[in-house]
């Protein structure tokens, strides 16, 4: 078994990987994504919030707005990698508002802008304007309850409290995971079903973090006792995530 690679380390190591196995779209603005997180110091139910908004539901639904009439806005038509950043940032900024007491204020977000956005200057008043296209594109349904990462710390901690195996299991490695099913939209899908991510999510961690000698948890039957999840799709899920984490470059 490999050991797990930490998140920093694991972007400067692989994102060559990254670059080779995903659309060239798609990894330059998970990895924007990312680093827009880490810069910004938010939250993991902030980042995994803007993820949800961003790559599974405004990214995807891009292709109607984009190609609409001579009324599209000038951020959506015509759309460049900078537009898709500010939207990514806004992303970020929507998630704030939603789970933090104190949300990011938008000169913080527009100052990181400036930094990491090369191609193209935004004012103040393009971040309000990209934020209501942004909710346009998503009907104005922002929703983030239903988040796989919401599920995750839950099981998380009901698991550190019926086995001593919680405090070895690498709740850093959950979210590694979390970001690298990202990388490709065959397995992104399985955001659909964040419940089921959740829980296998959980066991792949397990398997990565806990020595094997240790392994007398049966944690198979716990997951699937508390998530009603199938023992056999958890299975099938968690075989799919360890061949994409362990995929050879």
């Amino acid at each position: 078994m490999k050991h797990w690679v930490p998140a920093s380390r694991f972007e400067k190591a692989d994102m060559r990987r990254w670059r080779q196995r995903s659309s060239p779209q798609r990894l330059p603005l998970l990895q924007f994504l990312i680093q827009s997180a880490q810069e910004l110091k938010v939250t993991p139910i902030v980042k995994y919030a803007a993820f949800s908004l961003f790559l599974d539901r405004f990214y995807p639904s891009l292709s109607r707005f984009a190609q609409g009439d001579d009324t599209t806005n000038w951020l959506l038509k015509p759309l460049r990698e900078s537009n898709l950043q500010l939207f990514a940032l806004i992303s970020i900024w929507i998630s704030s508002k939603i789970h933090d007491s104190r949300p990011m204020s938008l000169k913080s977000l527009k100052s990181l802008a400036d930094k990491t956005i090369t191609e193209q200057h935004f004012t103040t008043r393009d971040f309000t304007e990209a934020e209501v296209v942004l909710l346009q594109v998503l009907d104005f349904e922002i929703g983030t309850a239903n988040n796989a990462f919401v599920f995750l710390e839950e099981l998380y901690f009901q698991f550190k409290g019926v086995a001593k195996l919680g405090e070895v299991l690498n709740f850093e490695a959950c979210m590694d995971i979390m970001d690298l099913l990202y990388e490709k939209d065959e397995t992104s899908v399985l955001y659909s079903s964040p419940r089921s991510l959740a829980a296998s999510v959980l066991v792949a961690s397990y398997v990565i973090t806990v020595p094997k000698q240790r392994w007398e948890f049966p944690v198979l039957p716990w997951v699937e006792f508390v998530t009603s999840c199938k023992e056999e799709d958890i299975i099938e899920i968690v075989t799919d995530i360890l061949k994409h984490v362990f995929e050879p470059s």
